[in-house]
């Protein structure tokens, strides 16, 4: 995280966090970026909204 956006996920952390809940590697692999990608950009417009 930079101040003021989210830049990404630890992939790594979220790779075992994967495999310790059993899905499979390949299929995480396969989905986290893309999911990633949504979160990333969903979190940032969340923050530049101003709050009240």
């Amino acid at each position: 995280m930079t101040p003021g956006a989210v830049i990404g996920w630890d992939l790594t952390a979220a790779l075992c966090l994967g495999d310790a809940l059993g899905v499979p590697p390949a299929v995480a692999a396969e989905l986290l970026p893309v999911i990633e990608a949504v979160m990333v950009a969903k979190l940032n417009e969340q923050m530049e909204r101003p709050h009240g």
